[in-house]
C-alpha cells in the first residue's frame, strides 16, 4: 500500500486527486492493465474507502466523493493523506430485491434497463443498494422506475 499527500482539486462538479507516475506504474502491473477503470482501495485521513481509478480527458484521476471524504466538494485545494493499492475483489452488487420486482412489473422500465451502459446500470444498482431504510429504498425504487420510463431524473441524471 502507497501513503502518499495530496491535493483536492475539481473537474467539473467532481473532487479529485493525482498520482504520480510511479504510482500508476504500480497500480497498473498490480492489476495487469493500463486501460480501462481500475479497482482500487486505501485510507483518506485513515478512513477506509473502496473506489475506482479512472482516466478522464487523458488523465487519471482518483475522484473523491463524499463518501470517501465527508464535504469532499467544499474542500477543494485542502491537502489530505492516503493511501492506495490495486483492489483484486470482486465488485458485482446485488440488486436490491424490491428493485428486481419493480423491473419484473415493468417490462418497459426493464427493456431500457437492460439496454443501458454496464456503468449506469451499476449507478442505479449501487445507489438503491446502498439506502438503509425501507422508506427510502420504496421512494427511490419508485425514482428508478420513473427515470427508465422517461418520466423523471434519477441520480442526477435525465431521461435515459
Amino acid at each position: 500500500m502507497k501513503k502518499f499527500k495530496a491535493e483536492i482539486k475539481i473537474i467539473g462538479i467532481n473532487p479529485y486527486v493525482s498520482l504520480s507516475r510511479k504510482m500508476l506504474d504500480e497500480l497498473f502491473k498490480d492489476a495487469g492493465k493500463d486501460k480501462g477503470p481500475i479497482p482500487i482501495k486505501g485510507a483518506i485521513n485513515d478512513k477506509p474507502y473502496k473506489q475506482t481509478l479512472m482516466k478522464f480527458k487523458g488523465e487519471w484521476r482518483l475522484y473523491i466523493n463524499t463518501i470517501m471524504l465527508k464535504d469532499s466538494p467544499k474542500r477543494i485545494g485542502e491537502t489530505i493523506e492516503m493511501t492506495v493499492q490495486y483492489d483484486p475483489a470482486k465488485r458485482t452488487i446485488t440488486p436490491h430485491p424490491s428493485f428486481i420486482k419493480a423491473l419484473s412489473d415493468n417490462k418497459s422500465a426493464k427493456d431500457v434497463f437492460d439496454n443501458l451502459s454496464p456503468s449506469r446500470k451499476n449507478e442505479i444498482v449501487r445507489y438503491i443498494s446502498n439506502l438503509k431504510t425501507e422508506e427510502s429504498i420504496n421512494r427511490n425504487v419508485a425514482k428508478a422506475i420513473g427515470f427508465l420510463k422517461g418520466k423523471s431524473r434519477f441520480v442526477g441524471r435525465d431521461k435515459p
